[in-house]
């Protein structure tokens, strides 16, 4: 993490990892309550830095794990997937980064949990994870299971989320009144990267309402009712989320055939007005190219007024041209 990104003040502790890779290490009792009492504590949170060595170490030697969620942890890259193995839900999840870092878009939490241990690990700070540490430590909520925590951090994922997609109907209501009022020619880089960026979070809502339908397709008859009905829920979410990505994106298709179509107007009318200008001057460029002939018997050549009257009959002849031309697009 670039610490020069991040704004004067922040307690930089949560977002450093220690000698082991580890962001953090919360304890919780049986009514959700955080202790640093290990006697009292009945389920624990660590979070790990996975691009760090020890962590990864320390991942690796975590007997506890099954073999698959080990693996998925360890995985040298991304994909999006959540299953359940051996008592164990785990999964990559995608999430987005924290506002101080590198760059503002969707990057990928790693989770694997039973009813005693939640494991988490990240390249990044993440929004989410770091909203929920913050509702940790200042004691606001309780997490009674690991699943309630996960739901809580995926919620945070799907409301930060919900408020990108609230961000770009914003956007696009202010370029869609623009385009009405016809003041849209700066408007076609806006729309681009506004399109760009909600296919990709609409694809992520794909991704995530596929996921959670392929836990209950997959493993309902395996999972404690807990986990069945928290799947259902971030199911939902995610279902509705989608269903906005989509009203959004045919708003965006809308809008540039829109633009295209103001576009294509503008190059006709372009195309017409040099069309009008060709068609005025050919007249004029014939009589100019016969009469610039250097050869004898030219008409005109010895009369006084000679290039008056060739420039009046090039200026009548272009008149009507004009006339002509200007009828025959009114009739088009």
């Amino acid at each position: 993490m670039d610490t020069a990104l991040v704004p004067e003040g922040t307690d930089l502790s949560p977002y450093l990892p220690d000698e082991h890779g580890l962001f953090f290490t919360y304890h919780f009792t049986a009514d959700g309550s955080r202790t640093k009492d290990l006697a009292q504590a009945r389920w624990t949170w660590r979070s790990y830095q996975i691009t760090d060595l020890h962590a990864r170490q320390e991942i690796s030697a975590e007997k506890a794990l099954p073999t698959p969620a080990r693996d998925a942890f360890l995985a040298p890259s991304h994909g999006c997937h959540i299953d359940y193995e051996d008592g164990w839900l785990y999964g990559d999840l995608p999430d987005l980064k924290h506002d101080f870092s590198e760059a503002r878009g969707l990057v990928h939490f790693r989770f694997a949990f039973n009813d005693t241990m939640l494991i988490g690990a990240r390249k990044q700070p993440l929004e989410s994870v770091d909203a929920v540490r913050k509702v940790v430590e200042n004691g606001s909520r309780k997490f009674r299971s690991p699943a309630d925590l996960i739901e809580a951090v995926t919620g945070q994922s799907l409301d930060g989320m919900s408020a990108e997609l609230g961000k770009l109907g914003d956007t696009l209501d202010g370029i869609e009144d623009r385009v009405v009022r016809d003041a849209w020619h700066n408007e076609r880089q806006a729309l681009v990267e506004a399109r760009r960026q909600l296919v990709v979070i609409h694809r992520q809502m794909a991704t995530l309402t596929n996921l959670f339908r392929h836990l209950d397709h997959s493993h309902r008859d395996e999972l404690p009712d807990p986990i069945n009905d928290m799947a259902a829920r971030l199911s939902h979410r995610a279902q509705t989320l989608y269903h906005d990505g989509e009203q959004l994106q045919a708003r965006t298709r809308l809008l540039q055939d829109e633009l295209m179509a103001k576009l294509t107007m503008q190059s006709n009318q372009l195309l017409y007005i040099l069309s009008v200008m060709t068609a005025v001057l050919l007249p004029m460029t014939i009589i100019s190219g016969l009469f610039g002939m250097n050869v004898g018997g030219l008409p005109l050549v010895d009369t006084p007024v000679g290039f008056w009257v060739v420039t009046a009959v090039s200026v009548a002849i272009a008149a009507a041209t004009y006339l002509f031309v200007r009828r025959l697009g009114r009739g088009l």
